[in-house]
């Protein structure tokens, strides 16, 4: 569709910057509200780098919503405890993961990021998704005008753009020029999966060491999801490029079953990313017709597991903010003057629910980033005894910390109603 000044507003679709998880479930969640909607990615494809992913028990309600909870539980993976170690290999704390879905209704679930991915995509209508399309907002509209996105093939009109271009958004720097944008976390990461080990870890959960850590998550299909972060300057990298020998380098002498895993490791199959976190808030999630979504909005260090768990959450209450669709046949009568399918006034509520809720889960991940950031002896040594006596507290005491996070329900995604 190319951009026209007569088009109708049913002829202007919703349109999502970016094919990550965030934005396949925002397309998702507009669609199930009934919105035309095109998603633009500017990769070549959306094969996801191979790496796994929590889905807490607020982020699989919200994909119940979306129609695909079903699915990815399917495919998932629940450990029946998961425990926090030393690298020496001494068990600092202990969670049954039972008691969390007594206590919250909903387990906390392992799944390889590809099939979250995969569910999102394909119970969305094909062609929804055009990749190697990089799109670029122009103007983020008014009541009074449409937006503008530019693309590959040509400048398009949208009554809704939903910007999840990721924490380097080029959307949220249009729109909120003065921000300072995200900071370096002191940490960068290295992941990887592992197929098939020859024996399969009984050990599953975190390691703490002083600055750094590392972690173990059993996958569907006999795969294991090995994770580490340590404070490194921002840049960084192995002198020689092996990342697989820097994680070895690092990690290799801590306790089992961490050294057999990462020496089952494939050197191609590991990640190096620095964290970065938009820890100064945005003043809001929306301007004009344009919201911001995921990382483009809030970026978060992955220390509490909730980066893809809040960008799906954001999705669901975005959609359900929002008005009915304009159908054809109210798009084409010149007699009804009130568009009363605008979105636009809806923004400001998906603000107002967001931003406070993602505030407080970014400044949770950088203070358990700041417990993990710990090198000195004695500073490690007093952080490790508290968590050791709080492993020895009664769990749910330690569970109702995670209540404000795990639960959160969905609103209702309404069916579009007949005009």
């Amino acid at each position: 569709m190319s951009s026209s000044s007569h088009s109708t507003p049913a002829a202007r679709p919703a349109i999502v910057l970016g094919g990550g998880i965030g934005g396949l479930a925002a397309a998702l969640a507009l669609h199930r509200r009934g919105f035309p909607v095109t998603v633009h990615e500017r990769a070549a494809s959306l094969e996801p780098v191979g790496a796994g992913l929590a889905l807490a028990p607020n982020a699989l309600r919200a994909l119940d919503v979306l129609g695909v909870g079903a699915r990815l539980r399917a495919l998932a993976v629940r450990h029946p405890a998961v425990g926090l170690r030393k690298p020496s290999g001494r068990s600092l704390a202990r969670t049954d993961s039972d008691a969390v879905q007594r206590h919250f209704g909903e387990p906390v679930l392992a799944v390889a990021r590809a099939e979250l991915i995969a569910a999102l995509l394909e119970a969305l209508p094909p062609g929804t998704v055009r990749t190697g399309s990089s799109a670029t907002l122009l103007d983020a509209g008014n009541t009074l005008a449409p937006a503008l996105v530019e693309t590959p093939d040509g400048r398009h009109e949208a009554r809704l753009v939903v910007a999840a271009d990721g924490i380097r958004s080029a959307t949220r720097t249009h729109l909120f020029p003065h921000h300072p944008g995200p900071r370096y976390s002191g940490f960068t990461t290295w992941r990887t999966v592992i197929d098939h080990p020859e024996h399969p870890p009984a050990a599953v959960g975190e390691i703490w060491g002083r600055g750094a850590l590392a972690g173990i998550v059993p996958l569907a299909a006999g795969r294991v999801y090995v994770y580490a972060a340590a404070l490194a300057p921002a840049g960084q990298h192995a002198d020689d490029g092996d990342e697989h020998a820097e994680m070895l380098r690092r990690y290799g002498s801590w306790c089992s079953p961490l050294p057999e895993l990462l020496r089952c490791g494939e050197p191609s199959r590991v990640l190096r990313n620095d964290v970065w976190a938009l820890t100064d808030p945005l003043p809001a999630f929306h301007c004009g017709r344009v919201a911001l979504l995921g990382d483009a909005a809030h970026a978060m260090s992955p220390f509490q597991g909730q980066g893809a768990c809040q960008a799906i959450e954001d999705a669901v209450v975005l959609a359900a903010a929002l008005p009915d669709p304009v159908t054809p046949s109210a798009a084409s009568n010149p007699s009804d003057r009130s568009d009363r399918s605008d979105p636009i006034e809806a923004l400001s509520r998906y603000s107002a629910a967001r931003l406070p809720r993602t505030s407080r889960i970014v400044a949770g991940s950088h203070t358990v980033g700041r417990l993990i950031a710990v090198r000195s002896r004695p500073g490690a040594l007093l952080r490790d005894s508290a968590l050791a006596f709080a492993g020895r507290l009664p769990a749910r005491i330690l569970l109702d910390r995670s209540a404000p996070t795990y639960t959160w329900q969905p609103p209702t995604l309404r069916e579009p109603t007949a005009r």
